[in-house]
């Protein structure tokens, strides 16, 4: 462990809707600037970082395929969005002294480069913080596998996932006041239980490669730094 975190090296998943703010779509700068500030911080603290965002702000391309669109397409779509997504939250790190590179599953040579476990691995003993983009590079998977694969891929010590809520719990707690959070829960209780975390591939991915998963609240001051602590609300799953 670096000093003062206990995981060394870190996957965050952020939601794309995370980066709205209160708006209805797209990007809130202010938003990204309190993200990116949060990072810094940990980065500053000795945590190595990847980043996923999902484009869920600008397009999903589940939606599309509903109203009878080509999945395949909307996907695609989708995945440009991520690849938005990443190039802000980048521009707002390097503007606060982070080295920060974007690397596409999807090749856009003109815009990022493309993703190599390698060249990632070299990245992050750098200290560089990598934001991987363009999900897997295939339809039918979500950006929550693709941030499982690359914490796999990556050998990273912890799965972070930011969420608008403080945890995992067994109702909506928007919608039921009374719902009750859960401190941890094995991967098995996740998919028994059917709770809405993530996808079961994303969840299998990180039990099989023992990564566990820490869902928090992104929308919370310090909560970042904190969860890295071993501090604040937050629900673990590992077996």
């Amino acid at each position: 462990m670096s000093e003062g975190v206990r995981w060394k090296r870190v996957l965050l998943k952020l939601s794309g809707e995370a980066l709205m703010g209160d708006q209805d779509f797209g990007i809130d700068p202010k938003v990204v600037e309190r993200v990116a500030a949060e990072i810094s911080e940990a980065v500053n603290l000795g945590a190595q970082f990847g980043i996923v965002v999902g484009g869920g702000n600008i397009f999903r391309g589940v939606a599309l395929a509903a109203k009878g669109a080509n999945r395949v397409t909307g996907d695609h779509m989708g995945m440009l969005a991520t690849i938005m997504n990443s190039l802000t939250l980048a521009d707002a790190l390097r503007q606060r002294g982070i080295q920060a590179r974007v690397l596409s599953a999807v090749p856009v040579p003109s815009i990022c480069e493309s993703f190599t476990q390698r060249g990632a691995e070299r990245y992050m003993e750098d200290g560089d913080v990598i934001l991987f983009a363009g999900g897997t590079g295939n339809p039918f998977f979500t950006t929550d596998s693709g941030a499982a694969l690359r914490a796999a891929e990556m050998q990273c010590d912890v799965f972070l996932k930011g969420t608008s809520v403080d945890g995992v719990y067994d109702a909506d707690p928007k919608l039921k006041p009374d719902a009750k959070r859960f401190d941890t829960l094995t991967p098995g209780e996740v998919l028994e239980k059917n709770l809405k975390v993530m996808d079961a591939t994303a969840i299998a991915l990180a039990r099989d490669n023992s990564i566990p998963v820490v869902v928090f609240s992104i929308k919370t001051s310090s909560a970042l730094v904190n969860v890295l602590r071993g501090q604040g609300l937050f629900t673990v799953i590992e077996d």
